[in-house]
């Protein structure tokens, strides 16, 4: 299990490595200079040069990449160029409407997702299982920020039971900041719940033919009981997969959904950052999402091989 451990570590610090060195390759190739930016279009040539200097963008592009690898890899993301702030004291305000966003939409497609696949498996064939997947089939193909286009148009502007957007802070109050969050975190949770569902679908029909299953089916147990005890628990391990690939299409998901909603996240600074050309805040938060990512799909392959040693024994390929 340590070596098995320490593989999974090592190829996750490559991995890491690799994704940053790509952002930072992506972000010298776009056009436009931040310091033109800072500084407008009217803005004297020494001045410009003088600010890039103070940038460090004068300085040779391996240079600056290794410098700002390290100083992340030490915990110091730098100054954003537009805010004039320590991009982690951004990240750490915007973090904490992200996050709580990220972790509803999952909660929301995990309830969802898994009863109504287990029921589609149990009436498959049948028109339960028909209408179930029809809506998970329409679940994939709308994007989520239709969903919440048509959220607004129904719970605020219709039916007048919420706002159409913004965050109070949870200054005002927990209720009313997760309040606000719910129906950002509904849109976000309703194309992967449909996924989520369609994969427990063919996880729990797969399990429902093992031998096992008509064994305990010939020994008289209930119905609900061979389902829910025994088919259910060993059919778990494709949808934990694809909730763990999910955290991650959640907090990219963000970036449109916080737009959408006006909701001071992660997501909407991103999007600002790319719009100022304020590269170093859009770095840094695309390489933080990454090693978010990796974390916990290191996470699940521990568990996958502590829970199944022939893992650890095939090369580590979960």
């Amino acid at each position: 299990m340590l070596e098995f451990t320490v593989r999974r570590l090592t190829a996750l610090a490559a991995t890491l490595v690799v994704a940053a060195l790509i952002v930072f390759l992506v972000m010298e190739v776009l056009p436009g200079d931040p310091a033109e930016v800072m500084l407008g279009l009217n803005a004297q040539p020494d001045t410009l040069a003088a600010l890039r200097a103070q940038m460090g963008l004068d300085r040779p592009a391996p240079e600056r990449f290794i410098s700002w690898i390290l100083a992340f890899l030490s915990g110091d993301l730098g100054i954003s160029y537009t805010y004039d702030v320590p991009v982690s004291e951004l990240i750490g305000e915007r973090m904490v409407v992200t996050l709580p966003l990220a972790l509803m939409a999952i909660l929301f497609s995990t309830l969802i997702a898994l009863p109504s696949g287990v029921l589609s498996a149990m009436f498959r064939g049948r028109p339960a299982d028909t209408i179930i997947m029809g809506i998970a089939q329409l679940g994939v193909a709308v994007p989520n920020f239709w969903f919440a286009i048509l959220l607004i148009l129904l719970f605020a502007v219709t039916l007048g039971w919420t706002s159409a957007g913004g965050f109070p802070g949870f200054e005002d109050g927990i209720l009313p900041a997760l309040g606000s969050l719910l129906l950002p975190a509904i849109a976000l949770a309703l194309p992967q719940a449909a996924i989520l569902a369609r994969v427990t679908r063919s996880s729990v029909i797969d399990v429902l033919g093992e031998d096992y299953i008509r064994t305990a089916r010939a020994k008289g147990l209930p119905g609900g009981t061979v389902i829910w005890r025994h088919a259910v628990r060993n059919a778990l391990a494709a949808p934990l997969t694809i909730m763990g690939l999910q955290f991650s299409f959640l907090l990219a998901g963000t970036v449109i959904i916080e737009n959408v909603f006006y909701l001071p996240g992660l997501g909407r600074l991103m999007f600002q950052a790319i719009a100022q050309r304020d590269l170093i805040v859009v770095k840094d938060i695309v390489v933080l999402l990454v090693a978010i990512v990796i974390t916990v799909n290191f996470i699940v392959d521990i568990l996958y091989a502590w829970a199944d040693p022939r893992l650890r024994q095939g090369g580590g390929n979960v």
